[in-house]
């Protein structure tokens, strides 16, 4: 990747040196990707080639490099990110109006490409976490209060309401009380895939190691009952849990008093746990992405790889996400599959997702959102091949479904939407207790009871929105850092939020409102 300087002029008509202004990803790509706004007319040189800027392109966009005819792909990382629409000539913009889907059908591989990470000398790390009596390793210590229906929900709400503020001050070790509420609960069909999802998810969400408390408050007539919640739950033997339900209880106000009572009396268990050392291996990292742009997939998105591939090194296992948003580069995954069943796997969830989006008038290959666009990215080709280096380059060994418990170690990927709050909802019912967000254009998402550690793939981002933001890895464009640098920085601040450091997302108290599970099925 070439590294950029700061431009020695600036104005149209006058010459730049090409390195210092365009990033070329791969050799032989058909474009390359601008680091500041181009003027028409400006002249790129580079030794005897000279580059004139035939578009007024924006930063974060592409330029071409070479002439491409209609219908030809265009290549981007080495790999077709579509095919144009409209000749191209050198030096004018790539986007929406010159360049459109590939529809050529790709060549999966199962398990033929396979990386051995070595652990890196030295100490192994650690980090302070809650152990819990059954086993699991938690990051942080909170008292959940799980709705079986959303006739519940402002219930809930209710009653953890009454710990906001100072009221917990005296419970330094308790992280806080929070309500997970939902749209749904009622009028499912019980063996519906959707009614089973949902149950999946609240349960995954109530054996969460970084909940010491759990109290699950139900109406009484659901279809989803508190009953049947608590039937089978896989709990460490020093969970506290509690249930109430509203027409037994007497009512809202009558449920919500005994629902802070109940809360109050789980207080002293959990503020009575404190964190011991645990080793980097307990970890489970979730790794999403929002708000995507033209630096995603060159700066933070693979510095998060970095993190990802030093982490499954030492045994600790990290869960890439979201489905629609890896069409078009699932081939870079299956191939590093640890068999060819968990390729396959992975190729049965990209066919049911394809199936979905035309059963509800749509296709995958229509994902990039207007602020992706305006971002620089193009087709979902382009946006997958960029989300996919979250993932780094280790064996892939395993695919879960949408909130399945994540038992394996090593680098896995679980089936969800591309949609932040949803499928970060997943990754967390499975197991997450860390999750790391990568961002262009400036998503505010937070994430309970997990901590979200943002990354910012641009300086510009940081600068405007620097509140919201844990880490700049736009430095790696800047020339201030490498992407090396930046994958440790963010490998060491994992295991310093695992042990209790807050991320801007939690000192802002965000992430209550974003548990959002996913909804399928028939509603009666």
């Amino acid at each position: 990747m070439t590294s950029t300087l700061t431009p020695r002029t600036d104005g149209p008509g006058e010459q730049l040196a090409l390195g210092d202004v365009l990033l070329l990803l791969r050799a032989g790509d058909d474009v390359a990707v601008t680091t500041r706004d181009l003027r028409l007319g400006t002249v790129l040189v580079d030794g005897d080639r000279r580059l004139e800027v035939l578009d007024s392109v924006p930063r974060g966009h592409k330029i071409a490099l070479t002439d491409v005819a209609v219908g030809d792909q265009v290549r981007k990382y080495g790999q077709s990110i579509g095919v144009a629409t409209r000749a191209v000539v050198a030096g004018q913009h790539v986007h929406s109006h010159n360049l459109g889907m590939d529809l050529a059908e790709r060549v999966h591989e199962l398990a033929t490409v396979h990386h051995e990470l070595p652990v890196p000398a030295g100490p192994r790390p650690t980090f302070e976490g809650y152990r819990r009596a059954g086993g699991k390793v938690g990051t942080r210590n909170y008292i959940g209060i799980l709705t079986s229906v959303n006739c519940s929900a402002s219930t809930a709400r209710m009653i953890a309401d009454q710990f906001r503020g100072p009221v917990l001050d005296e419970y330094e070790h308790v992280d806080g009380v929070m309500a997970l509420t939902h749209d749904s609960g009622c009028g499912l069909v019980p063996e519906n895939e959707g009614a089973k999802m949902l149950v999946r998810t609240l349960k995954g969400y109530a054996e969460h190691p970084n909940f010491a408390g759990i109290l699950v408050v139900g109406l009484g007539c659901e279809m989803i009952a508190v009953g049947s919640l608590l039937d089978g739950l896989d709990l460490s033997p020093d969970t506290v849990v509690q249930h109430l339900t509203i027409q037994e209880s007497g009512g809202v106000r009558a449920t919500v008093r005994q629902g802070v009572a109940a809360v109050r009396a789980m207080l002293p268990d959990v503020e009575s746990r404190r964190r011991e050392t645990c080793d980097v291996s307990e970890l489970i990292v979730g790794l999403n992405c929002g708000g995507s742009d033209g630096y995603s997939g060159i700066t933070a998105n693979p510095a998060l790889g970095v993190a990802s591939d030093l982490l499954v090194s030492y045994g600790a296992t990290t869960v890439l996400a979201e489905t629609p948003e890896v069409f078009g580069a699932e081939h870079l995954l299956t191939r590093r599959a640890v068999t060819e069943e968990v390729g396959r796997r992975l190729l049965r969830r990209l066919d049911w997702w394809q199936d979905y989006a035309a059963a509800g008038g749509g296709s995958l290959d229509n994902n990039p959102s207007p602020g992706n666009k305006a971002g620089g990215l193009t087709t979902i080709l382009e946006k997958s091949l960029g989300a996919v280096a979250k993932g780094g380059q280790a064996d892939l060994v395993e695919v879960y479904e949408y909130a399945e418990r994540i038992t394996a170690s090593g680098f896995c990927f679980m089936d969800t939407p591309g949609y932040d709050p949803v499928s970060v909802t997943g990754l967390i019912a499975g197991g997450s207790t860390v999750v790391c967000f990568t961002t262009g254009r400036g998503s505010v998402l937070g994430a309970k009871p997990t901590p979200s550690i943002k990354l910012a793939t641009n300086s510009e981002l940081y600068a405007r929105q620097a509140e919201d933001i844990d880490i700049n890895c736009g430095r790696i464009v800047d020339g201030t850092a490498t992407l090396d640098e930046v994958g440790r920085e963010i490998f060491d601040e994992i295991l310093a939020v695992a042990s209790g450091k807050e991320t801007v997302s939690e000192d802002l108290d965000l992430g209550q409102d974003e548990f959002i599970p996913w909804q399928l099925g028939t509603v009666t």
